[in-house]
């Protein structure tokens, strides 16, 4: 609708997760440093948690455009907690057959599968978004899976993304086993207010269009009323693109924005205040300095790879 008008190739807010629109801000940058940290250091369990709408899907997307051609990925993204039996799931992420066989049979196939890869030269590795979802149980068999080991090396891969529902369900006690193998964790917060502007006038450029189309002031009402979340920040953006194109606006400024945020409020499905992000290992504290990475603390003996990360990276 409005594309023509302002100039876009594309929708520049698209409620879709789109790795080649990803703006990688400080907390982005390093989940995925953490990410491929963990790939590369063969960590058996890497968690990446954030509330709803933080990017997390989008993150992941981008992973795998730049996974290596030793790496054999499986993607579960439909979970839910009575999605079925798990080695099914697990087999059609490979493209393996599963229909008519048993548990053990199923058990079998996926054993012989990730051994043929790792005697290919290959690493297996799979990822589970929406992990918070899972039952207990499921997660457990999970455990039970990652028990195949090589040598020194790691055979089996994987990499569970969530809601902060996830982090609380790895800290009971009966998956104290489970929370001891996640040698990475990171939890996704909301952007910053001076990330905000950045990241709308990123996207505006990644679709053709003018970066500095949306005024500062209506950058900073977007982000008092988004909270920072990016889903919330595309909805709020895209609608008042819309609004401007209506108006034929040349500009979208605060005036038009606060239109927008009055009706999406109206209409009951627009939060009224943001959700407080979960600082990690659920922090009440508000210190800046809480809101840093928690990587291996959700276990007991926790890792601490990214800082060991950044301090060779200070150092280079």
């Amino acid at each position: 609708m409005y594309e023509s008008f302002y100039g876009f190739r594309e929708k520049p807010f698209s409620l879709l997760p789109d790795a080649g629109f990803l703006y990688l801000s400080a907390k982005h940058r390093m989940a995925l440093t953490l990410l491929e940290y963990g790939l590369m250091n063969q960590a058996g369990f890497t968690a990446i948690t954030g509330q709803i709408g933080t990017g997390k899907t989008t993150l992941i997307r981008h992973l795998l455009t730049k996974m290596e051609q030793q790496h054999r990925v499986g993607l579960i993204s439909n979970t839910h907690r009575s999605f079925g039996e798990l080695l099914q799931w697990i087999l059609m992420a490979y493209g393996l057959p599963h229909a008519g066989k048993s548990r053990v049979e199923m058990y079998q196939d996926f054993m012989n599968f990730i051994i043929g890869q790792y005697g290919a030269g290959k690493r297996t590795i799979l990822i589970v978004d929406e992990a918070q979802n899972m039952a207990p149980e499921t997660l457990e068999e999970l455990r039970m899976l990652s028990n195949v080991n090589a040598d020194k090396d790691q055979v089996l891969q994987i990499i569970l993304v969530g809601q902060k529902e996830l982090r609380e369900t790895l800290r009971r006690p009966d998956l104290i086993q489970f929370a001891q193998r996640i040698a990475v964790d990171y939890h996704l917060d909301p952007l910053q207010a001076e990330e905000t502007p950045e990241y709308i006038r990123h996207r505006l450029g990644k679709a053709g269009g003018d970066p500095e189309l949306f005024e500062e002031a209506a950058c900073a009402r977007i982000h008092q009323a988004s909270g920072g979340v990016p889903r919330l920040i595309n909805l709020l953006c895209d609608t008042a693109l819309v609004y401007g194109f209506a108006e034929q606006t040349a500009r979208i400024g605060t005036e038009l924005v606060d239109d927008v945020i009055r009706d999406k409020q109206q209409g009951g499905l627009f939060p009224n205040q943001p959700e407080r992000p979960l600082h990690p290992m659920g922090s009440d504290s508000t210190d800046q300095a809480s809101s840093q990475a928690a990587a291996g603390s959700i276990g007991s003996d926790p890792v601490d790879p990214a800082a060991d990360l950044l301090k060779k990276k200070s150092c280079a």
